[in-house]
């Protein structure tokens, strides 16, 4: 059992971490609850989309392609979601002529005959997922970070609550405000521990992974790793001054390409760079089937249609295939929809932790104060003193 002065440095640790990240926990948890349901938001917020035809065999890649360029003349067509499980259609994310580089218009396109529906109004998902993993202002790090901060709070507080179990019914509505959120506080984290451990954990990985990886990289092969970063930004950027216009092959061959060298491949986006140039890339990316791996992409040089590269996590080492579980973990998206309405309710449990947190502890602030004033107050109105 830790000594008293151990706990008390643990209680220390364990609220002013709650109170220095209690707002951005509680943003983070809260639209990653309803992150969870990205991909059926934006049907439920158009329900015009649900009632359009499921085809067995959705339009061909190339027509979709062809009906987004007849629609939207001299536009650039970015990426292109295949139809799946839950959307029944076709959507694009295409950029207009003289918008701004960040802007996309999403479209809709009917999966039996590839024909655009028209822009889809509400990208709520998009929205909650700048907000979750991004936090708007970006970079990724700052949420790792949290998710790490996630993991110092369950740690302390395991070490801080040490009868646990005696505390998972330990619920006393009849007691005062501050009694009856403490006990919610401490049984919400005590049953939905092992779900807060894995979201701040896959969260941890996914934000704080790139930072190490990247430090990684320059501590082992020092300038070596910065002038190779600088090597392919500038090989992209003479790639798209030297890009001129070329005929393009098909997409659906490509797709077929991507699927020979990824035996399994369930593409669930196809993402274009360049197209319709001579320097034009193409990415297929999608789940496994019988994997839970997330991760597995092919990318061709779609002027000549030869292999660029290729991510299959079944072939490569253990951390790689680690990595490749984090999102499909993280996001809960590999069980259908009970599994997202557990996700979505333990979610909200990992909010609401933040939010009890922090009313505890400006509750407890302000009794301290009221104790403070009241000591000052004592000798004031202390006995008289005999004369």
């Amino acid at each position: 059992m830790p000594a008293p002065r151990t706990l008390g440095r643990l209680s220390v640790l364990h609220s002013w971490a709650g109170i220095v990240t209690g707002l951005l926990l509680f943003i983070v948890c809260l639209s990653g609850a309803v992150l969870v349901f990205r991909h059926e938001i934006d049907l439920w917020a158009n329900p015009s989309l649900a009632r359009l035809p499921r085809s067995e065999r959705p339009a061909p890649l190339d027509t979709v392609l062809a009906q987004l360029h007849q629609r939207y003349p001299g536009a650039t067509v970015e990426s292109i979601a295949l139809p799946d499980a839950v959307n029944p259609n076709y959507f694009a994310w295409v950029r207009e002529p003289g918008t701004p580089a960040h802007r996309r218009t999403k479209v809709a396109l009917r999966s039996d005959s590839g024909a655009v529906v028209g822009p889809v109004d509400n990208q709520l998902g998009q929205f909650l997922r700048m907000l979750h993993v991004f936090l708007f202002f970006g970079p990724r790090t700052i949420v790792g970070f949290l998710g790490a901060v996630m993991l110092v709070l369950i740690g302390t507080g395991i070490v801080i609550h040490r009868k646990i179990l005696a505390e998972l019914f330990t619920q006393r509505w009849g007691r005062s405000p501050r009694v009856v959120l403490s006990d919610l506080h401490k049984c919400t984290g005590i049953w939905g521990l092992g779900f807060h451990l894995l979201i701040a954990t896959t969260g941890a990985w996914m934000g704080l992974a790139p930072l190490f990886e990247r430090g990684y990289q320059y501590l082992s092969l020092g300038t070596a790793a910065e002038s190779m970063a600088s090597a392919a930004a500038r090989q992209s950027a003479a790639a798209a001054a030297a890009a001129i216009a070329a005929s393009m092959p098909s997409l659906d061959a490509l797709h077929a390409a991507a699927q020979r060298a990824v035996p399994g491949l369930r593409t669930r986006q196809v993402s274009l760079r360049r197209w319709g140039s001579s320097t034009a890339e193409v990415g297929f990316g999608g789940h496994l089937d019988n994997h839970l791996g997330s991760t597995a992409r092919v990318e061709f040089d779609a002027a000549t249609g030869l292999l660029k590269n290729l991510r299959d996590p079944r072939s490569r080492g253990f951390w790689s295939q680690v990595d490749s579980l984090m999102e499909p973990l993280h996001f809960g998206d590999f069980g259908g929809l009970a599994l997202k309405w557990l996700y979505f309710m333990l979610g909200l449990s990992a909010a609401l932790l933040a939010l009890s947190g922090t009313l505890i502890w400006l509750d407890m602030r302000q009794q301290r104060q009221r104790a403070a004033q009241a000591r000052v107050a004592a000798p004031a109105h202390g006995p008289p003193v005999a004369g």
